[in-house]
């Protein structure tokens, strides 16, 4: 019966597997995925870099925001990226998508394997189905595969600390292959250090395997990301993060953001915990403190709590970078890392979360083991949160985005009003345009859509979607757009304020960038200096809206352009001679 009860467990890990690449290999680049802070940034970004033959260039710009640094972004050495180098966007996409999975449940597995030692097996059917929803977390795409490879740095760690062989240190020193320091790194670092010395004080005697741990992996993130230690240790460009206005909450306003992010982490880190594995959980943790009450146990010690106060505490780090003086404090100890954004410490809780809700899991399946009711509920349990992560609506849940805007086309036999990846980029359009007007590199800039259209299309683009670029060129780029700036009170805010989207805003305080099919503009007015333009050496504007007074801005309509694999029009404009 066992033999049989792990085979279930299997075949349905396996079908999920399969579903989930179904759903992107089926409708290849006419899927439905997320486009937002995805096809609008880092697939643009790492196709640009491919396409200029700059993805291992050195002391090299490339064709957007004027014209930036290589090392503004991401490194060669991260095994997303090199997805890209290596292969077609889409393909490299629906990879790494696939890669993110694996790693997740493959690392889940692995690791409670060498916890458990031989009682693995018991629970293997539990672990399948756990690991699976993990692998399955519809995260930033970009970090997939970092917030999926946690498990196992977890199982690297111990492997070290337990027999401390050199293969270990290298699989470590190689680890930020797979992560990113900006979003993990910084804070895996810190928390090994404060582990080490923890256990250290506890055993009675230095942690010495884990304390050469330390510098050995942050050696690896410096080796893999020397691009980023360059630009923060040793550039002495002003960047936007000097500029950078973040949140000022009041202390009740950040308990409000503790309760709200301990719910539900956001849209880069969407792991669904908050609908079955949260009261789950909670349930199951207030029921086991009774119970070892009533037995007179300790139980703060036990590993299944101590990651609960662990993921409290990453929330409450979350609030607390809303609350000046705490921020204020922070970066007075760390000068080099001011603006960084040290919350992003709940980017660990997806995975505590799994892990925590297999501890709870193994609770109730331990407290009566001969009871077959009791393994029923915890393996539906689990069931259930695959199937919760697989349909569950949100922005990274490229699975059921695709498959539910594909079904809403079949049945309503109209086309969805989203946008799929290849109309996104509609790269066959624009391949068109580019030869029509004989386009020879010169810089240009899109009204009516996301640069990132552009730049994946060969066009280099004044404008562009980066956190980090330097304040000079903001100041720059904020001349060119001030008419539309002073125009609009809320747009000149989220500019002043932030920056990384430097794009050519409505005056009116229209939306000029939203990705849908049918796209208008109520206020059909370009709003931008041309002067400035000019002195940006500006040539091309491409536009899905007819502007109504391009004589005013400078410039003349070349064409329109259509194609029938694109649902766009673009109005192309050339700037007029002087």
């Amino acid at each position: 019966m066992k033999r049989n009860n792990i085979k279930i467990g299997k075949w349905t890990v396996m079908a999920a597997a399969m579903v989930q690449l179904l759903s992107m290999v089926l409708w290849k680049d006419h899927s439905f995925v997320a486009i937002h802070d995805n096809l609008d940034l880092f697939v643009a970004h790492n196709t640009l870099m491919k396409n200029e033959g700059a993805f291992f260039g050195q002391n090299t710009t490339v064709g957007m925001l004027g014209g930036i640094s290589r090392d503004l972004l991401g490194s060669e050495f991260s095994l997303y990226n090199i997805l890209y180098f290596l292969f077609s966007p889409y393909a490299a996409y629906t990879i790494g998508y696939l890669l993110k999975i694996v790693i997740g449940f493959g690392g889940f597995a692995l690791l409670l394997r060498e916890v458990l030692e031989e009682k693995y097996g018991e629970y293997e059917e539990l672990i399948w189905m756990t690991g699976m929803g993990f692998g399955m977390i519809p995260v930033f795409p970009a970090y997939g595969i970092a917030f999926n490879s946690l498990p196992l740095l977890l199982l690297l760690l111990i492997k070290i600390r337990r027999e401390g062989k050199w293969y270990w240190y290298g699989g470590l020193f190689c680890y930020p292959l797979l992560s990113y320091f900006s979003y993990f790194g910084f804070f895996i670092l810190g928390f090994l250090v404060i582990a080490a010395i923890i256990l250290s004080i506890a055993n009675k005697k230095p942690e010495g395997r884990l304390l050469v741990a330390v510098p050995v992996l942050a050696a690896g993130y410096v080796c893999f990301e020397y691009r980023l230690f360059g630009q923060i240790l040793f550039s002495d460009t002003v960047t936007i993060r000097e500029s950078m206005q973040l949140a000022d909450f009041s202390l009740s306003q950040v308990v409000k953001e503790i309760g709200q992010v301990f719910l539900d982490p956001g849209f880069h880190a969407q792991d669904s915990h908050k609908y079955l594995i949260l009261p789950i959980v909670i349930l199951v943790l207030l029921w086991d403190i009774y119970r070892l009450g009533k037995e007179k146990r300790r139980w703060i010690k036990e590993p299944a709590y101590l990651i609960f106060c662990w993921i409290v505490f990453n929330c409450v780090i979350y609030g607390l970078y809303s609350y000046r003086p705490f921020r204020n404090l922070f970066e007075a100890l760390l000068p080099p890392l001011k603006g960084f954004q040290f919350n992003r410490t709940i980017f660990l809780n997806p995975f505590l979360w799994y892990l925590l809700f297999f501890l709870c899991l193994k609770k109730v399946w331990d407290y009566k083991k001969e009871s077959s009711r009791n393994k029923i509920a915890v393996k539906l349990a689990a069931l259930l949160v695959m199937a919760v992560v697989m349909v569950v609506p949100q922005m990274y849940n490229d699975f059921y985005n695709n498959c539910y805007h594909h079904a809403y086309e079949l049945l309503k036999k109209t086309p969805s009003t989203q946008l799929s990846f290849q109309e996104f980029y509609s790269k066959e359009l624009f391949e068109k345009i580019k030869q029509e007007i004989d386009y020879q590199g010169e810089w240009s800039a899109a009204y009516g859509m996301h640069p990132a259209v552009l730049q994946y299309n060969g066009i280099a683009t004044l404008d562009g979607y980066l956190g980090l670029y330097s304040e000079e060129y903001k100041k720059q780029f904020g001349r060119l757009i001030a008419p539309a700036l002073k125009e609009s009170e809320e747009f000149a805010a989220t500019f002043q304020n932030s920056g990384i989207r430097a794009y050519l805003y409505s005056g009116a305080g229209e939306n000029t960038y939203v990705p849908v099919k049918n796209f208008e503009l109520k206020d059909q007015r370009l709003f931008i200096d041309k002067e400035v333009f000019a002195e940006m050496q500006g040539v091309y504007i491409f536009s899905r809206i007819e502007i109504s007074n391009e004589e005013e801005v400078g410039l003349s309509l070349l064409k329109a352009f259509s194609d029938t694999s694109s649902p766009y029009t673009i109005y192309v404009y050339k700037k007029t001679l002087p």
